[in-house]
């Protein structure tokens, strides 16, 4: 085996999912991604914070990842549409519990 290879065999199943969803970001894409399909500018008025270049880079790693789906209509002017793909809806349950343990962790705070 070569060296890839073993460090892939070695790698932490936790640091796998850091690598991938590293960054606040992500984390808040997939959420808003969650409920419903979203145009880019839906995305964006939700994050106001977010850069559009930002955004743009963030949404195109999900979808190399296969986490995130574009779809892409030859209409004009053009209209894109993002979504969970069935392995990003498989998120569902670790993003729900992120959500209950900010609330509690916000609350906490108060």
């Amino acid at each position: 085996m070569n060296n890839k290879s073993n460090a892939k065999l070695e790698k932490c199943p936790v640091e796998t999912s850091i690598d991938i969803l590293a960054g606040k970001w992500k984390i808040l894409i997939l959420w808003y991604l969650l409920s419903e399909t979203k145009r880019f500018n839906e995305l964006q008025k939700l994050m106001p914070r977010i850069t559009q270049k930002m955004l743009i880079q963030k949404l195109r790693e999900l979808e190399r990842d296969e986490i995130v789906h574009r779809e892409v209509y030859p209409v004009v002017p053009p209209k894109v549409e993002y979504s969970l793909t069935l392995y990003g809806k498989s998120l569902k349950p670790i993003l729900k519990a992120l959500y209950l343990w900010g609330d509690i962790h916000k609350n906490k705070a108060t």
